[in-house]
């Protein structure tokens, strides 16, 4: 079949499938509450078929969302198929509370939905409309596989399926007719011809340095300056903790709301950027949670990924990964918060200076190029020796209410993925002037997440201190 009856998985998006496994879920996830008195029932309960009808509507602006997972027949590489089986009943659930269901009831279900992985022979997303919430909200608990999407592409799927005022109208989609499934043998063609083409495509790069010489060889430079800084963090050892041990596949959520005006208050009078008051934050509410487990944090090296998207304007609204990161050691053993707060500053300034985003990005598109079995050994070896304790992401999102149909969205708390060895992860979404914290955690390495969640309130309030 010809190649447009299908595509190809970017070496990333291939990259966090190869990262899952029994104990590791690589689904992006969120929680997110709303208004339900617009989409309550005459008889009671939540209207759920809308929903159901208005999500269907608009999957034809998001095609990816009907395509499942094949693979090409030599190198095993994944594709995206369009799925002739699709049914929205199986993507679009539904349960209840017990009424009036509180915020932990809904926590702990978020949780357990979390722990489940998703069906690699479907496409990779569920939403999970939960009624039942007190005070007259439901809640959509989404799950999307990080192979499809990273966070800013989270964002603009979220404009896509809401909208900015509220309404009442489900548009008539357009009929999906799938694509007819690429054969094996167009496959093996469309293989054959890729690695045919590509020492004509290096033979064209050859040519294009050939004519500019004095500005390849000054991206170059920059390149591989910022990559042998990103190997130099990578390569230094991080200290075990007991947050990062093997975890299981069960999973407990947690969550905080800040005012965004509060804490951009905060950032104005310390200086900084809103991504370094929260790395701040998660510095100080560390080094208290392990303290009250008799670590030592003086003689700590725990180092946190901060994901940076490199997405450019001209990618807004696609699918996929388009991201890099940056390595940053916490400064846990500094005990004055303003303190904490400019050490942290001192790095990311010299992060940008030495443009290690840029060199993490070579590294990851270093995977266009390789082979899924040698990708297969490199990610087992890197999963095994994870150059970081925690990943704390930080998603902006749009500062105007949005309406799922007539219902407004409230509050929206994300979840980032646990990689093998790390038991808590932390995650920010700025939406509608406030700040939203999930804290994605391994059931058993970490049942006190609660108190974490206390720990950032405190963090965040001692910087608020200083700054007074």
């Amino acid at each position: 079949m010809a190649p447009h009856n299908y595509e190809r998985l970017s070496g990333m998006d291939h990259t966090f499938l190869m990262f899952e496994g029994e104990h590791t879920h690589m689904h992006v996830a969120a929680t997110l509450i709303f208004d339900a008195k617009p989409l309550a029932r005459p008889q009671g309960g939540i209207d759920v078929e809308r929903i159901r009808d208005y999500t269907a509507s608009r999957l034809h602006l998001i095609p990816r969302y009907r395509q499942r997972l094949a693979y090409t027949p030599l190198d095993r590489h994944p594709i995206w198929v369009d799925d002739d089986h699709f049914n929205i009943d199986y993507h679009v659930r539904h349960t209840c509370l017990p009424r009036p269901g509180n915020e932990r009831q809904l926590k702990r279900l978020a949780g357990r939905i979390m722990s489940q992985q998703l069906d690699r022979s479907k496409p990779l997303w569920e939403i999970w409309v939960v009624e039942g919430l007190e005070n007259n909200r439901f809640a959509l608990v989404t799950k999307t596989h990080h192979c499809m999407i990273d966070g800013i592409a989270a964002v603009d799927l979220l404009a896509v399926l809401m909208q900015s005022e509220p309404h009442d109208r489900i548009d008539e989609a357009p009929p999906f007719i799938p694509r007819p499934l690429p054969g094996r043998l167009g496959l093996l063609r469309d293989e054959v011809k890729r690695v045919a083409h590509a020492p004509f495509e290096l033979a064209r790069g050859l040519q294009r340095a050939l004519e500019e010489p004095e500005e390849l060889r000054s991206k170059l430079e920059d390149r591989v300056r910022s990559l042998a800084d990103t190997l130099g963090v990578g390569m230094k050892g991080i200290h075990e903790t007991p947050l990062n041990q093997p975890i299981g596949p069960h999973r407990r959520f947690d969550w905080v709301a800040m005012d965004l005006v509060d804490v951009r208050s905060v950032k104005n009078r310390l200086g900084g950027t809103v991504n370094d008051l929260v790395l701040a934050t998660v510095a100080g509410a560390v080094r208290t949670f392990l303290k009250h487990r008799r670590v030592d944090v003086d003689a700590l090296t725990y180092r946190a990924l901060a994901p940076v998207s490199v997405r450019t304007k001209d990618e807004r609204g696609t699918l996929g990964n388009r991201i890099s990161m940056w390595l940053i050691d916490l400064p846990l053993n500094e005990p004055d918060p303003r303190r904490r707060l400019e050490r942290i500053r001192e790095t990311t300034a010299e992060l940008k200076e030495s443009k290690r985003a840029m060199g993490a990005s070579l590294l990851t598109s270093a995977t266009e190029w390789t082979g899924s079995t040698l990708l297969s050994k490199a990610v087992q070896f890197l999963h095994r020796a994870l150059p970081f304790n925690l990943v704390v992401t930080n998603v902006p999102g749009p500062q105007i209410p949005l309406y799922l149909l007539n219902s407004q969205l409230l509050e929206a708390y994300p979840e980032v993925p646990l990689f093998m060895g790390q038991g808590l992860g932390v995650a920010q979404f700025s939406y509608a002037g406030r700040l939203f914290w999930g804290f994605n955690a391994d059931w058993d390495l970490v049942p006190d997440l609660s108190l974490f969640s206390d720990e950032i309130i405190a963090s965040f309030n001692e910087l608020r201190a200083a700054g007074a």
